[in-house]
């Protein structure tokens, strides 16, 4: 089966930096038209100003995406665009750190909303439009989504319960989703990754330098993956080479999990 892209027309979130703009560099290196979603506009624009214009494959979305107007712009300027959807990968995501005792945290609500809500309900308007470009359509995927989760869902850490809490939220959305789409012939899986070069780790590593070595100690590959390779996972989801896995939550993590029990930190 093909891993081939080319030709489709992808939505990426969460896409002016990190995994999300990895994902969408990569896309659009193998030939897709993307449109690369995120509320920074600066640095959209600086990350992608040269790649962006009317007679190329990429375009520039700035918003917030937890306003339902946001979302609906957002697929309205994709099919303005490139006349469909066909791929989308739910990168936006935050990390914050929590206080488990203290019932005035609201990190829970907040990382709710901005890593799964928010992803939940584009995800069921862009959902909608896929159906409709696959009517009378009877062989072949109407659509792929994949969204983007953490090994925190499946660890306990303290100082990251809200981070933990909406990363499972984000497994079990995917599962759901995965079940209700199927007979649309739309394909729901999700990558979650453990520690991976992005500029916020980039920075924490800055700050304490012995994070590196723990986060390698407990990675058997004993190392941290570059963005570029949890991109090469989402594009196999999203290919036809992967026309037979829905609902699956593929761990991109060198295999820390094996090892790593209860977690030892965000990243």
């Amino acid at each position: 089966m093909s891993f081939n892209i080319s030709g489709k027309t992808a939505i990426v979130t969460g896409a002016a930096n990190g995994v999300g703009l990895a994902i969408g560099r990569h896309f659009l290196e193998h030939g897709a038209n993307v449109i690369f979603a995120d509320k920074d506009e600066k640095a959209l624009k600086h990350e992608l100003g040269d790649l962006v214009g009317d007679d190329t494959q990429a375009r520039i979305f700035a918003g917030d995406l937890r306003e339902k107007l946001t979302i609906a712009n957002l697929l309205s300027a994709t099919i303005d665009a490139f006349d469909r959807v066909d791929i989308l990968v739910n990168a936006s995501r935050q990390v914050v750190q929590s206080d488990p005792l203290n019932p005035d945290d609201d990190g829970v609500e907040m990382l709710l909303q901005q890593n799964m809500l928010a992803s939940l309900r584009l995800s069921q308007m862009v959902a909608k439009r896929m159906i409709k470009q696959a009517e009378g359509q009877e062989d072949g995927m109407a659509g792929a989504i994949v969204n983007l989760s953490s090994i925190a869902a499946r660890r306990a850490h303290a100082e990251t319960l809200a981070y933990s809490i909406s990363s499972a939220a984000m497994d079990q959305m995917t599962r759901s989703l995965a079940v209700a789409l199927a007979p649309h012939r739309i394909r729901v899986n999700a990558v979650a990754f453990g520690s991976v070069m992005s500029a916020s780790l980039k920075d924490t590593l800055r700050e304490n330098g012995d994070m590196r070595e723990e986060i390698t100690d407990h990675t058997p590959l004993h190392r941290i993956a570059s963005p570029g390779e949890v991109a090469h996972a989402v594009q196999f989801l999203c290919s036809d080479g992967s026309g037979f896995v829905t609902g699956e939550i593929m761990t991109v993590d060198g295999g820390r999990t094996l090892l790593d029990p209860v977690g030892n930190s965000a990243h």
